[in-house]
C-alpha cells in the first residue's frame, strides 16, 4: 500500500506506462484512488504531472491514455531558402534595448520608463471606465476618435508662435504607436530606393523602419547642439532627398535639444528644398530642465510632419500615437495607415484621452520631472565617481538617457558581455548609428527600475572599462 504522496504515485504509474502500449487506457480515477489508498486530489495531481511530461493524454468524457512517444528528429527548413530567396534589405536585428531582464539584473538598457514612473492609478481607472463605454464594442473612425484628435491638435497648437496657424483636429491621424507611424511616413514621403536624411546617431526604431521600407539612409552628423544646417543643405543638394528625420527635443540617444535659432535654420533649409521634416517628438512629456519645443508648431506650410506617442508616458499597454500632417500629404498618410491597420483600437484611444484630459495627468507630469532629474543626477554622479572613462559631453535637459563616450580602444561587445556577466545590462552605442559609428558609446537609461543600484552599476561599468 502506498501513502498519499503524489510523487510516489507518479513513480508507480511511470513504471506502468513504460510497459504499456501507446493508447492504453489507464484505470479510472476512482480505481486509482482505491489502488493507491490516496485522495482524489492527490491522484489528480499525479495525473497532471505525468500529462505535463507528455506521458499521458486526457480525453474528456472518455478517460486517460498512455501517449505515443514522439521520436525527436531535426527539422529541415532548407526548402525555405529557395522559396524566400535573398532578402531585399538587411533589416537590423532587434537591439539590446528590447531584451528582457530578470529582477536580479540592474537594467540600464530599456527604452521604457519603469512602472513606478507611470500614472498607474489614472490608467487603471481609465481602463475601467473605457470598458463600460461604447468603445468596448465599437469601431472608431479611421483617423481616430475626434476627442483624441482635438487633444493632440490643441497640445501642438499651444506652442505655436503668433502668426502661425495652429493645426486643426482634422490634421491629426491616430496610429498604433510611433513605430507604425514612422513606417507609414517612410513609405509615403520617401519610398523604396529613395534617400532619407537622418540624424546620426538616432533612434534604432527609425533605422529598422527605414530598412523595412527599403529606404536609403543618408546620415547627418549630430553635435552637442544638433545637426549643422549647412551640412544638411549640402546633403539635400547632393542626394535630391525630400525628407529629413530628426528628434529636435531630447534626442534618443544623445539627449540633444535644438535651440530656437537652430530650429528656424533647419526649417529654412527644408523649405528651400521643397522637403519634409519628419519630427519625432518622442520625449515631449520628459522635459527636466527645459520644456519640449516642437518645430512643427512653427510651421503651417505642411513642411513638418509631426509624430508624438503616448506609449512611454501613459503605459506600454496603450499603443497610441499621432501623426500630424497638412495638405495632400495628410490624405496619403491616412490612406496608407488605414490600409496597414484599418483603425486603432477604440478602447485604447478612449483610455488615452481619458488619462491625458484629467487634471491628475498634469500633476503626475510635474512629479515626473523631479523623479527623472533625481535619477539622471544619481547616474551621472555615479559615472563621474566610479567610471570616469565614460565621458558625458552634456547632461541632458530631458529624455530618459545618458550618452557616454568611451575610450576609442574599447571593445564594445566585450564590454557589454562583461557588464552583463556582472549583473548590469547596457546598450552598446553602435546600435544607434545608421552607418559606421564615429566612436565607442554607451546609452544608459536612467528611468529603469531600482535607481538605488545606479552607483553599483557605475562601479561595475568602471571595472569593466578598466580591462581595456
Amino acid at each position: 500500500m502506498f501513502n498519499d504522496s503524489s510523487a510516489r504515485i507518479v513513480e508507480a504509474l511511470r513504471e506502468r506506462i513504460a510497459l504499456a502500449a501507446p493508447g492504453t487506457r489507464l484505470p479510472s480515477t476512482r480505481e486509482l484512488v482505491a489502488d493507491f489508498a490516496a485522495s482524489p486530489v492527490t491522484v489528480q495531481k499525479a495525473l497532471r504531472a505525468l500529462a505535463s511530461q507528455g506521458l499521458l493524454e486526457s480525453r474528456p468524457g472518455v478517460g486517460t491514455f498512455v501517449r505515443a512517444v514522439r521520436t525527436a528528429r531535426p527539422s529541415d527548413y532548407r526548402w525555405q531558402t529557395a522559396a524566400l530567396g535573398a532578402p531585399p534589405a538587411r533589416v537590423p536585428r532587434l537591439p539590446t534595448a528590447l531584451k528582457t531582464a530578470g529582477n536580479e539584473v540592474i537594467a540600464l538598457h530599456s527604452g521604457y520608463p519603469d512602472r513606478e514612473l507611470l500614472p498607474e492609478r489614472i490608467v487603471r481607472g481609465a481602463f475601467t471606465r473605457a470598458a463600460r463605454g461604447d468603445m468596448a464594442m465599437s469601431k472608431p473612425p479611421a483617423a481616430g476618435l475626434p476627442e483624441l484628435q482635438n487633444w493632440f491638435a490643441a497640445e501642438l497648437g499651444e506652442t505655436a508662435p503668433a502668426g502661425v496657424a495652429p493645426p486643426a483636429p482634422s490634421d491629426v491621424i491616430v496610429v498604433p504607436g510611433s513605430q507604425t507611424g514612422l513606417s507609414s511616413l517612410f513609405r509615403v514621403l520617401v519610398g523604396p530606393g529613395r534617400p532619407l536624411l537622418i540624424e546620426s546617431p538616432t533612434f534604432w526604431g527609425a533605422i529598422v523602419a527605414a530598412a523595412r521600407e527599403h529606404v536609403d539612409l543618408v546620415p547627418i552628423p549630430v553635435g552637442p547642439d544638433g545637426p549643422d544646417p549647412d551640412v544638411l543643405a549640402e546633403a539635400f543638394e547632393r542626394t535630391g532627398a525630400r525628407a529629413f528625420y530628426a528628434q529636435p527635443n531630447f534626442a534618443n540617444p544623445t539627449g540633444v535639444q535644438w535651440s530656437t535659432g537652430l530650429a528656424e535654420r533647419v526649417l529654412d533649409v527644408v523649405r528651400a528644398h521643397g522637403a519634409f521634416l519628419i519630427e519625432d517628438d518622442w520625449a515631449h512629456e520628459f522635459g527636466i530642465g527645459a520644456e519640449a519645443r516642437p518645430v512643427a508648431a512653427r510651421d503651417d506650410g505642411g513642411h513638418v510632419v509631426y509624430v508624438r506617442s503616448l506609449t512611454k508616458s501613459v503605459s506600454t499597454a496603450v499603443r497610441v500615437a499621432a501623426v500630424i500632417a497638412r495638405g495632400p500629404a495628410r490624405d496619403r498618410i491616412l490612406a496608407d495607415a488605414a490600409a496597414e491597420s484599418m483603425y486603432v483600437s477604440g478602447l485604447l484611444q478612449a483610455v488615452a484621452v481619458d488619462v491625458v484630459t484629467q487634471p491628475a495627468w498634469r500633476t503626475h507630469l510635474r512629479g515626473l520631472r523631479h523623479q527623472l532629474a533625481a535619477r539622471r543626477d544619481l547616474m551621472a554622479a555615479g559615472l563621474a565617481e566610479h567610471a570616469p572613462q565614460a565621458h558625458l559631453e552634456a547632461i541632458p535637459q530631458g529624455g530618459l538617457n545618458l550618452w557616454a563616450r568611451l575610450p576609442d580602444a574599447t571593445d564594445l561587445p566585450a564590454l557589454a558581455r562583461a557588464c552583463e556577466d556582472a549583473g548590469v545590462l547596457v546598450v552598446p552605442g553602435d546600435e544607434w548609428f545608421p552607418a559606421e559609428p564615429t566612436g565607442a558609446y554607451l546609452r544608459l537609461n536612467y528611468s529603469g527600475p531600482n535607481p538605488g543600484a545606479f552607483p553599483e552599476a557605475a562601479r561595475i561599468i568602471g571595472r569593466a572599462l578598466g580591462g581595456f
